[in-house]
Formats: C-alpha cells, structure tokens, sequence
C-alpha cells in the first residue's frame, strides 16, 4: 500500500488510519474473507472492501472550526450547577437550632 504510486501521500496517511491493524510493518494492508465456502466469492468480498477502505480515505475530513460557548448556554449551565449545589447542600444533617 505504502509504494502505491496511484494514491497520493495524504490519501495514504488517511488509509493507513482507517487500515489500523490490518496494516502490516512493511505497509501491507491485509484483508480476508471466509463468509462463503466459495474462494472466489470471498475474493470479490475482498475487494469490495478494499475499494470500499480506498473511497473512504478518499474523502477529506472537513476541517474543524472552533466555536465559542453563546452567552445563553454559559448562563444555563452556571444555573444547572447552582440548582444541583443546592440540592446537595440539603442532603446534610438538620441543625439542631431551636
């Protein structure tokens, strides 16, 4: 996989991460089948997967934007914690004032 000249560096980065322990130390990606008793089936079954490996590394992860909490949710969570403190706060004993 890794002396691929068909597919591209990146390409073969991403493959590489999807390929896991498939992924042998020389860069052979090994795939097998034995869904069928048929040899020849499972060899399509292969293939399949392997094209199916190869469409996946094709496409590009979209880049992530990092976002900023709005104004509403950090006020909703600090009045989640202040709700959930007092609640705890009640579990103690009663104070023995008369």
């Amino acid at each position: 996989m890794r002396g691929s000249p068909s597919l591209s560096e990146d390409v073969k980065a991403r493959l590489e991460r999807l390929a896991g322990s498939r992924l042998t130390q020389d860069g052979v990606l090994i795939l097998f089948s034995q869904g069928t008793r048929s040899q020849e089936m499972n060899r399509q079954e292969v293939r399949e997967r392997l094209a199916e490996l190869i469409r996946q590394a094709l496409h590009r992860p979209k880049a992530r934007r990092p976002t900023k909490p709005t104004y509403a949710s950090k006020l909703r969570r600090l009045d989640g914690k202040t709700k959930r403190s007092g609640v705890k706060a009640m579990r103690g004993k009663p104070s023995a004032d008369p």
